[in-house]
């Protein structure tokens, strides 16, 4: 498949997500011209392009459904919801057929017959369609009055290098009528500078015609910037849907094309960029590492000035792959349409947060755990009309789908105003299942953790959307694949609320490099907020618990080297990192902070996916290998295991209790617990 083709394929799949989100958008408000204008052009665009690029079969498939929305813009057909449904499973067929075209799977042509039956069964007009790829077959000219066009179409002369073909514009312009046309063959150079990949002709036209000025120019939409081009009425039909003809401009030549402000690079250019980005920044880390070593003024100048562009360059790449959340957001409407008419609920989605921008690869591995937790909100958290007004609610329920940013973090909230979740339930049915104990004594949060184990539903019968148990702890596998955390608040009969903290990017991240005993870590330098010393005299002050007063605030903390049980004395002086995690701010306790250090991730593999307080590691200028460390999760582990009296993994250091579990009043050995 040539460039232009697989252009065509990516900006129709772009195309057909705006006809989706018109189409929906029209669903809630039927009288909104504008709207019904989107979806006509998106329409329209696939089906220029389609012939424009041979997708022949395609092109004729749309426009039937083009036709349609022409008569929704000119009022002569009413916006409907079978209408609405119609377009929507034509997208669907528009999509198949797009893949099919790209080599992924075949699309079902018996089916595209079926849409444009109905279609025809509810507009009354005539539909044409074969589904065997080929050429468009023109249609028969309708009847009615006719009227007569002079058209003066030149377009520029690169218009080629950008994939148009005029001549299936005049192809196009055919099907509106009978035509008549002059070619202009004055603007062809000697053949001694004729140059192939160029447009030389005009052409001069007579049309002859039923419709109006806004049909001939829709035949030109995609070029009429790039041309020239002038539509004069020699007289117009009785009934026009325009009376004002397009005036030629006084100064004929087509005006330069700008340069383009974007350009399509796939993605796997993107990661190949990324990745060697990476190498650069390890190898520079290792060449200031060097410098500093020697006692080289102008060794050191050019290390530095190196860090200097290579932070640039890092940042550049990365933000190259940074994508609005608004394409994966909007997707979801569709969804909740769809589940909404399946299980007979009034449900309207909310989006907030569109425009914030998160990686690719990130991007790219959220949408299924966005599908189940939106899916199991609309099957188990929403009520039907009639419960909703039996509670006093309002019959229409609303999910709201919201992202902000957070230091180096994305956080996406998933809300709606149902049933909320019963604690008690999911704790009666932990039970039934045997996952946990009926003596056990587990927090609300602890509780809520539950749904996220394989195989747990509160489900009574499978359905169709769910009720099987797979889909939350898929969304707990994701999640925790792309090294984010998942944290889940309810209310009976007032709603549910989940919210995923996902990083920005999962490829370079500004850290601070820590040393405890012989081994380094790294701390994100976004949760991290400042660093004080701890000494002999502070930790004999806390009479044995792990805290601190910072600024005049008590601070918990952990203790890297009892936490990681690490065989080493400490030295005289400690120091703590203060972070930002999602249970408050907490203190790392450390031999030494080296200092900032550009960290490029790299994932520690299959065999420690179950590690719970690292979510990668980097490799250092000297060669060795740093882990880098997550605060959120170290914190809620460590929190986790002292609040179930379980020994700390990395306890029995010189500050604890022999049994791990030294408690006061609302505290533990590592401070007043934070929720």
């Amino acid at each position: 498949m040539d460039k232009y083709k697989q252009a065509f394929l990516e900006e129709a799949g772009e195309t057909l997500c705006e006809l989706e989100a018109a189409l929906l958008e029209l669903d809630q408000n039927r009288e909104d011209r504008e709207v019904v204008g989107r979806a006509f052009r998106a329409l329209h665009t696939i089906k220029g392009s389609g012939a424009m690029f041979g997708f022949d079969d395609i092109a004729a498939f749309t426009h039937n459904l083009e036709s349609a929305f022409d008569h929704l813009r000119t009022g002569q057909l009413a916006v409907s919801a079978d209408l609405i449904s119609l377009a929507l499973a034509a997208g669907d067929q528009i999509k198949t057929m797009l893949d099919e075209a790209a080599g992924v799977g075949a699309a079902d042509h018996s089916r595209a017959m079926g849409i444009l039956a109905e279609l025809r069964d509810l507009t009354g007009e005539e539909v044409r369609y074969h589904p065997v790829p080929g050429p468009v077959v023109p249609e028969t000219a309708p009847s009615g009055p006719q009227g007569v066009w002079r058209i003066h179409f030149r377009p520029a002369s690169d218009v080629l290098l950008n994939g148009t073909n005029p001549l299936l514009l005049l192809r196009e312009l055919g099907q509106l009528g009978r035509i008549q046309i002059t070619v202009d063959v004055g603007g062809i150079p000697p053949l001694s500078e004729l140059d192939a990949e160029r447009c030389y002709l005009g052409w001069d036209i007579v049309l002859t015609t039923p419709s109006g000025l806004e049909a001939i120019r829709d035949v030109f939409i995609f070029i009429e910037d790039n041309c020239e081009l002038s539509i004069e009425p020699v007289f117009e039909p009785a009934a026009p849907s325009a009376t004002q003809a397009v005036q030629p401009k006084e100064n004929p030549p087509p005006a330069p094309v700008a340069g383009a402000s974007n350009i399509r690079v796939s993605a796997e250019k993107l990661d190949q960029l990324i990745n060697l980005v990476g190498e650069l920044v390890t190898v520079q880390a290792r060449m200031s590492e060097l410098a500093a070593r020697r006692d080289d003024p102008e060794i050191q100048a050019v290390a530095e000035e190196i860090e200097r562009l290579a932070a640039g360059l890092r940042d550049n790449s990365i933000s190259v792959r940074m994508l609005p959340l608004k394409n994966t957001f909007e997707r979801f409407r569709r969804l909740v349409h769809d589940l909404s008419i399946e299980l007979h609920k009034d449900v309207e989605l909310r989006i907030e947060g569109a425009d914030t921008e998160l990686d690719k690869t990130v991007i790219d591995q959220l949408n299924d755990p966005l599908v189940h937790l939106i899916r199991n909100s609309m099957d188990h958290g929403i009520e039907t009309p009639d419960a909703r007004r039996a509670a006093g609610k309002p019959p229409t329920a609303k999910i709201r789908l919201a992202a902000i940013h957070s230091g180096a973090n994305v956080l996406i909230r998933i809300s709606d105003d149902g049933r909320g979740l019963d604690a008690e339930a999911v704790r009666t049915r932990a039970i039934e299942r045997g996952l946990i104990d009926a003596a056990a004594r587990l927090s609300e949060a602890e509780v809520f953790s539950l749904i996220f184990t394989p195989g747990f539903s509160t489900a009574r019968t499978i359905t169709g959307v769910s009720g099987r148990g797979v889909g939350m702890d898929v969304v707990r596998r994701n999640v925790e694949a792309l090294h984010g955390s998942i944290e889940i608040s309810s209310q009976p009969g007032v709603g549910l609320t989940v919210s995923l903290r996902l990083p920005l990017t999962l490829a370079i991240i500004d850290g601070l490099l820590i040393r405890v005993g012989q081994a380094h870590f790294v701390l994100p330098l976004a949760n991290s907020l400042e660093c004080v010393e701890l000494t002999s005299a502070d930790v004999r002050e806390a009479h044995g618990n792990h805290i601190a007063k910072v600024r005049g605030e008590i601070i918990p903390y952990i203790r890297l080297s009892e936490y990681f049980q690490m065989d080493n004395a400490p030295p005289e002086r400690e120091q703590i990192m203060v972070v930002e995690t999602d249970q408050g701010r907490y203190g790392f306790v450390v031999d030494e902070v080296l200092g900032d250090h550009q960290t490029v991730i790299k994932n520690l593999g299959k065999l420690y996916r179950n590690v719970q307080a690292v979510s990668g590691a980097t490799i250092l200028g000297n060669g060795t290998v740093a882990l880098i460390l997550d605060p959120h999760r170290l914190v809620q582990h460590a929190l986790s295991t002292v609040s179930k009296g379980k020994p700390l993994a990395a306890r029995g250091g010189r500050h604890s209790k022999s049994n791990g579990n030294t408690q006061s009043k609302g505290t533990t050995s590592y401070g007043t617990q934070r929720k």
